[in-house]
């Protein structure tokens, strides 16, 4: 960013915001009304935030693609380390070789540390033969999951409605994870847990953007996967060398991850959460036509028809925000 965040992060922090990210109250005057010259800029900067987060989103599919392929060659624990390496150079110089020291360090750490949580979770799960698409199909989950987050986090105050939905998109996760399912596996409980986990680092994300510029944050999410990787070294031994081909998906894994966090950090810095959360959807999409197109997955229909429930709640959920912003 090429303004100084940290001196609107006072400002921003002095206001209320909701799921949607608008604040409840301003200081110093009305919002911008429709025509005005500041509502333009706010509308352009969401449009950027929108483009930056389908193109994160579609940098990590490719990268988690490649991670997938290579991880029976190499590993969770050197996978984490390399991407932690190749990322945080492909950060670097995607920002321009910033100032890298945080404003808010205590926040930067525990939420980098929390994502690898996320990672080594997903990793275990991909090891193991979850498909891509049916990882995504629960994943999907993260934007409900903020809903309730954004409670304690950000002060939202959530009505019936948006609890009751809640409720429905977590009965479809009941559809997808049933007994007997193909989804009725351990490694969909963990990535449950992992996609919790996810959401928190969703919403302090924005948090720190009121502080920190993007390229700083994705650093030090990238680098906090290398000395993590190096911990679980002793559980997850690498098994041998890659071969060639996992050599240009270890580059894809590293530079995707790199690049994708770096825009995620910026479309979080332009736009609000609220309008940036349905397309977290568009890797459920990308996810299954990939994992059909590289390893033959066909997803299940209970798994189909539980994103499906998921996907509909999360986006009344976003619906109802708005109406609840502009109703005061």
């Amino acid at each position: 960013m090429s303004e100084r965040v940290s001196e609107q992060g006072s400002e921003r922090g002095s206001e209320r915001e909701g799921l949607d990210g608008e604040p409840h109250e301003r200081r110093g005057g009305a919002a911008p009304v429709a025509g005005s010259p500041g509502a333009g800029a706010r509308g352009d900067d969401a449009m950027r935030g929108i483009g930056l987060m389908l193109l994160g989103f579609a940098i990590i599919t490719v990268s988690d693609a490649a991670v997938k392929w290579v991880l029976p060659e190499i590993g969770v624990a050197a996978a984490m380390i390399l991407r932690g390496t190749i990322g945080a150079v492909a950060v670097l110089a995607l920002g321009g070789f910033p100032r890298l020291r945080p404003v808010n360090g205590r926040l930067m750490a525990t939420r980098s540390l929390l994502h690898c949580v996320v990672t080594v979770g997903f990793y275990v799960a991909w090891l193991r033969g979850m498909a891509l698409g049916d990882s995504y199909a629960v994943a999907a989950v993260a934007p409900l999951a903020m809903t309730l987050l954004a409670i304690p986090i950000l002060g939202e105050v959530v009505g019936w409605r948006r609890w009751l939905s809640t409720g429905v998109g977590f009965l479809g996760v009941l559809i997808m994870v049933r007994p007997g399912g193909d989804l009725w596996r351990s490694e969909a409980a963990v990535l449950l847990a992992a996609v919790v986990l996810m959401a928190v680092t969703r919403v302090w994300a924005r948090v720190l953007t009121r502080t920190d510029r993007p390229a700083v944050i994705a650093f030090w999410l990238m680098v906090a996967h290398v000395p993590v990787g190096i911990a679980l070294l002793p559980a997850f031994p690498p098994p041998g060398l890659p071969s060639w081909g996992g050599c240009l998906a270890i580059l894809l894994l590293g530079l995707g991850n790199g690049s994708a966090h770096f825009l995620f950090a910026r479309a979080f810095a332009l736009a609000p959460i609220g309008l940036l959360a349905p397309f977290e959807y568009s890797t459920l999409v990308m996810g299954t036509l990939v994992g059909l197109l590289v390893w033959g997955d066909v997803p299940a229909w209970t798994t189909l028809a539980g994103a499906v429930v998921i996907v509909a709640a999360g986006l009344y959920n976003l619906h109802r925000a708005r109406v609840r912003r502009g109703t005061g």
